[in-house]
């Protein structure tokens, strides 16, 4: 699974507190239900990364299938119970 960041993407990330690395491993290790299909061929994740923090990603797929990450944050209080129900 390949990754494609520039400059535009890195800081959009970034300015939510978010590293690449954590990004990308929200995306590689999506579970079902994820990644959920949204309008516009992007796709949504929710998932955890080290040190328990739960994040949603979203993310399209180029031509040449690389993962271009166009948002992530860190999920609300309210999304974080919706998560834990639904991974149980």
């Amino acid at each position: 699974m390949d990754f494609r960041w520039n400059a535009w993407n890195e800081e959009h990330v970034q300015t939510h507190g978010v590293r690449q690395d954590e990004a990308e491993a929200v995306v590689r290790g999506a579970r079902s239900p994820f990644p959920r299909a949204q309008e516009d061929e992007r796709y949504l994740v929710w998932g955890s990364v080290e040190g328990g923090r739960i994040l949603q990603v979203v993310f399209i797929i180029d031509p040449d299938d690389t993962i271009f990450i166009i948002h992530a944050r860190p999920l609300t209080e309210r999304e974080k119970k919706r998560y834990r129900r639904r991974m149980k």
